[in-house]
């Protein structure tokens, strides 16, 4: 793989990180994180089968009492001078039955901070239409819910789309705030699992976790990253394929997109970008005498 550079920054927000990949820049920007038990996430992950990991998920990404935190965070690209949000976190709306998924208010003020206000978004990319990952699609105006992204284009994926608007329960119960105003302002286009965004960011099918679930692949000057989307929700799961997420749609079909990530990624240089891994959020998928493993990236330049 071509050179990679990392650039870590800490700005008095509460800090956000960047990438360099090629000549595309990525940053992270955090609405909220939660500190849980890992087996409340995924269910499988016993304090028993998690001693086999804990050498290299340590300190990163686990305690020693089995903790971890879940992020909810943005991921911003500038490619080919277009601009590009991937997943807008819980937004301005109360999570009634979530207690630690309340959306921050100030969230849109971190994003300006980092260099991204909200009227210079080009493109909102959705990896599925799951609460968290549309909540600031819309912002409360006047009691009405509008677009929070005024100049930007909303792509969603059509199975996605299509597969909630036929059976609008479930997860679903969110769509009319965060969704629909979309919809109605005409800035929503309805794309194809593998749509081309730029010349060096794509979609890629990884359906699963819901029905027409998306990660999204940059590609520039020879460097990769993959922004993981809901795929995975913590960095076990490259070592445990088949350790699914209580609220998967299909669980084969989630693990089965994993295993095809894996052995795409695994061992190639790729950089992993987790849409919930909390801080580092970065690493590589390696093998290690015969096992998997996810090594946390904490380097500057690769």
């Amino acid at each position: 793989m071509a050179r990679l550079e990392l650039e870590l920054d800490e700005i008095a927000s509460g800090g956000h990180m960047r990438w360099k990949i090629g000549e595309v820049a990525v940053t992270k920007v955090v609405e909220l994180e939660q500190e849980l038990p890992l087996s409340g996430l995924l269910p499988l992950a016993t304090e028993e089968a998690l001693a086999a990991h804990q050498s290299w998920l340590m300190p990163d990404f686990i305690d020693d009492e089995g903790m971890t935190d879940l992020s909810i965070h943005a991921f911003l690209i500038e490619s080919s001078g277009v601009r590009i949000i991937v997943d807008t976190c819980v937004g301005d709306r109360d999570m009634a039955g979530l207690p630690g998924f309340t959306g921050d208010p100030a969230f849109l003020k971190r994003l300006a901070a980092a260099g991204f206000p909200a009227e210079s978004i080009d493109i909102v990319c959705c990896t599925h239409l799951h609460f968290d990952h549309v909540g600031w699609n819309t912002k409360r105006e006047d009691g009405n819910w509008v677009p929070t992204f005024p100049n930007a284009r909303y792509l969603f994926g059509r199975a996605e789309y299509e597969a909630w608007m036929a059976e609008p329960g479930g997860y679903a119960w969110n769509l009319p705030d965060t969704v629909a105003p979309v919809v109605e302002a005409g800035l929503v286009d309805l794309v194809d699992a593998d749509h081309r965004v730029t010349s060096e960011v794509r979609f890629i099918p990884t359906p699963g976790h819901s029905p027409g679930h998306m990660s999204v692949l940059i590609e520039s000057n020879g460097s990769r990253a993959l922004i993981t989307g809901d795929a995975t929700h913590h960095p076990v799961q490259w070592a445990e394929i088949e350790w699914g997420m209580s609220g998967d749609w299909n669980g084969a079909q989630a693990s089965d997109s994993r295993r095809q990530m894996r052995a795409e990624h695994g061992d190639t240089g790729t950089l992993i970008l987790g849409t919930h891994y909390a801080a580092p959020s970065a690493g590589h998928i390696v093998s290690v005498e015969g096992e998997w493993e996810f090594h946390a990236t904490h380097e500057t330049t690769f």
